[in-house]
């Protein structure tokens, strides 16, 4: 491993734990050169699914891009990112357990939904109106309506 800052290739590792379920490492290491400490990730490279688009397009599965999502869908909330991250897990570890080389968007944006519904209603409620593209208000207002309905069902 070649050291960040002063691209030193001696180092020693100092700490290993699993993280991910147990599917990944995270190493602290020490560079021999120049004394500073960095972190490195070690994950099974799995083939990742193709996700097929509501237009056809096929595109490789990216964690960053569908974190991201979820991340900005709850921000100033009162969401945890490790509960975001843990969902993300999750989803991806049942992609794995499926082994199929493709993934409709529409099940994936299901299985967000359906976390977000019960995690956060606003953070639904933000998801939703990009996620299902809105063309006018009364759509949103009719979504705000049946999570109402809904909350006062659970109540």
């Amino acid at each position: 491993m070649r050291c960040p800052y002063c691209q030193y290739d001696e180092d020693r590792v100092v700490d290993s734990r699993l993280i991910r379920d147990n599917r990944a490492i995270r190493r602290r290491r020490h560079c021999e050169g120049c004394a500073k400490r960095y972190t490195t990730y070690e994950t099974i490279e799995d083939e990742a699914p193709y996700i097929v688009k509501k237009d056809g397009r096929r595109q490789q599965y990216d964690r960053a891009k569908l974190l991201g999502g979820l991340i900005r869908a709850c921000e100033k909330r009162p969401v945890a990112t490790a509960t975001v991250e843990s969902f993300v897990d999750r989803l991806e570890a049942s992609l794995a357990e499926a082994h199929t080389r493709e993934v409709p968007s529409s099940q994936l944006g299901e299985d967000v939904m359906s976390f977000l519904r019960e995690t956060d209603p606003i953070a639904y409620i933000r998801f939703a109106s990009v996620y299902r593209s809105y063309s006018d208000i009364q759509q949103f207002i009719e979504e705000i309506q049946q999570i109402s309905e809904a909350e006062k069902g659970l109540v």
